[in-house]
């Protein structure tokens, strides 16, 4: 690492801090930049841990970022896996309803998607769902046959690749410890050195609340982990589904309830649950950070969101430990799924802004201030919208910080 100082040093490899330093490197060849990266490796946390799919804008609220950025970014990262190279299969979606109580919600999503411009989707009663997922059950579903799957890991290792073409420079295990404004510029200590910039932009995901506190930003939202264990389905029993069967999702929360998943590889996740997760890297039940426990315990947005959501937390934790009482939730969308016919899979961990008042902040939140810019609340679909996120933060680095407004870039 150069002990001159860089223009700007990203913080976070995931997808989303990835896709901004390609952005920038891409608008100003010439950029001294380097990305400080915690773990070993890109795109180790919630990069490497999602469902792969690539979703095609229904959820969102119209007008919203997340909206705007899906509906662009999908189209976006359709047209970069195919330059280059990365397998994508559009394997399709529904979202079933299983009884009339929730008719007016998949109507409401229904207009929320042909508001959102999402191509292609179609209100479909149950014959044409017997067509599509032959082992599903339903009155009623959305059919979005733009929905996609794709190994976002490998997407992730493509950005990287970008970059260090680009002349920009990934240095893992560089885990930043402290962030303070100093005559030559913003001085970062890590546990490898110090490194001085002229701006800085934050992505750290899992991480976000606490490297913007160490900027000086607002505590006024807070990180709560919440992991999400899968199962997946035996190989003899992947025939159960052909791509992508998900719930009516309860709009008061932001987690979609349990599907089935289709992966590019071939295995068909069954899943997830969301339980409030011990530890930020907890992908395991067992897995335990007291000092993330005890900045839970003392933080009042956390207690103000239990007392809302005290009992759907009870009932998620006991689906988490009782595989019956989990299979009983897939059997909802496919009534042949039997336990013996799924195994224990991998989990995620969830990075859920939640505000000092317990509201869990819906949409992505970017904070710009003295010559750096964090994000500070980026969940699904972020590694779909990676690419149009990256443009977002680009823009709001260039109206932030000096060294970028002064300088003349390459493309529009």
């Amino acid at each position: 690492m150069s002990k001159q100082p860089y223009d700007v040093i990203v913080i976070g490899a995931g997808i989303v801090g990835l896709a901004t330093a390609r952005d920038l490197l891409l608008r100003y060849p010439g950029l001294r930049l380097v990305v400080a990266e915690k773990d070993a490796q890109v795109g180790a946390e919630q990069t490497g841990h999602n469902s792969g799919v690539m979703h095609a804008g229904i959820y969102y609220k119209a007008g919203s970022l997340k909206a705007t950025l899906c509906t662009t970014g999908v189209q976006m990262l359709f047209a970069y896996c195919a330059e280059r190279g990365i397998p994508v299969d559009r394997c399709g979606k529904v979202i079933v309803a299983t009884d009339t109580a929730e008719l007016p919600r998949l109507d409401d999503l229904y207009a929320r998607g042909l508001a959102n411009g999402v191509p292609g989707l179609e209100r479909i009663g149950p014959e044409r769902l017997r067509e599509l997922e032959p082992h599903a059950a339903g009155i009623a579903a959305i059919y979005s046959p733009h929905t996609a799957i794709v190994d976002f890991r490998r997407v992730a290792q493509a950005y990287a690749a970008d970059i260090r073409q680009a002349g920009g420079v990934i240095v893992t295990r560089c885990a930043v410890t402290r962030i303070r404004q100093s005559p030559a510029g913003i001085r970062i200590s890590t546990v490898r050195g110090g490194l001085t910039t002229k701006s800085l932009i934050s992505c750290a995901g899992l991480q976000s609340d606490r490297l913007a506190r160490l900027a000086g930003a607002p505590h006024d939202v807070q990180i709560i982990p919440f992991r999400g264990d899968y199962y997946v389905l035996r190989p003899e029993k992947r025939y159960l589904c052909r791509g992508l069967i998900y719930p009516v999702p309860d709009p008061a929360l932001p987690f979609l309830g349990v599907h089935f998943t289709r992966r590019i590889d071939g295995d068909v996740w069954a899943g997830p649950n969301a339980v409030l997760a011990f530890a930020r890297q907890g992908y395991r039940r067992v897995d335990i950070n007291l000092n993330d426990l005890a900045e839970l315990a003392m933080y009042p947005g956390f207690w103000r969101m239990a007392q809302t959501y005290w009992q759907t937390g009870l009932e998620e934790m006991y689906r988490d430990f009782v595989k019956p009482a989990f299979v009983r939730a897939l059997q909802r969308y496919v009534p042949e799924c039997r336990s013996e016919d799924v195994v224990a899979g991998p989990a995620g961990v969830r990075a859920q802004a939640v505000g000092a008042d317990g509201t869990l902040v819906d949409d992505f939140l970017v904070y710009a201030a003295d010559n750096m810019v964090h994000v500070r609340n980026a969940p699904s679909p972020a590694a779909t919208s990676s690419l149009a996120i990256a443009r977002l933060i680009a823009d709001r680095a260039v109206l932030e910080c000096r060294v970028l407004a002064e300088r003349v870039p390459a493309r529009a």
